[in-house]
């Protein structure tokens, strides 16, 4: 996992749990996931106790539009900002809406980043989602890292293509 959040982050210390479950079925670092069983935005909890905390979310893809040429890294598939410790993405705001991954080719390592906030309504979209930099994002609106994991995903089989590693 490391090398894979080293693509997208500066090392970190994780300071919250973070739940991330696709169709009441939890997320576990580095699973293999189908693009039909990411459809759906899935349900984020996160950690903690503090009300007074808020968090942004993001779904990146370092892959896009394939592993051997990354030249939309980091792709964004979702945003969520101010959401509350405590509670889940479902009570922040969706600044960017879930795009739900559909790799063409290889397979893609989707990469979820949970920042603290320096309070509520301090993180704002970026303009377009190609060429998104967590570490650029992080240092524009002064975020920390809270935590971050992420799941491999490539297409379905039996729709064509070559289903190996760099195509």
């Amino acid at each position: 996992m490391t090398q894979v959040i080293q693509d997208v982050l500066d090392p970190y210390t994780p300071t919250v749990p973070l739940r991330i479950t696709y169709n009441n079925r939890l997320l576990l670092s580095g699973a293999g996931l189908k693009p039909s069983a990411v459809a759906s935005k899935p349900r984020v909890d996160i950690g903690g106790n503090d009300m007074r905390a808020f968090y942004t979310l993001v779904l990146v893809d370092p892959d896009a539009p394939s592993p051997s040429n990354p030249s939309l890294r980091e792709y964004l598939h979702w945003m969520v900002t101010d959401i509350p410790e405590t509670t889940g993405a479902s009570f922040g705001q969706e600044l960017v809406f879930y795009e739900s991954p559909e790799p063409r080719s290889g397979i893609h390592r989707m990469v979820f980043v949970l920042f603290r906030q320096l309070g509520r309504g301090t993180v704002f979209a970026p303009e377009m989602r190609h060429s998104f930099k967590c570490r650029s994002f992080a240092r524009q609106y002064h975020l920390n890292v809270a935590t971050a994991t992420y799941f491999n995903c490539q297409r379905e089989a039996g729709t064509g293509g070559r289903r190996f590693m760099d195509e």
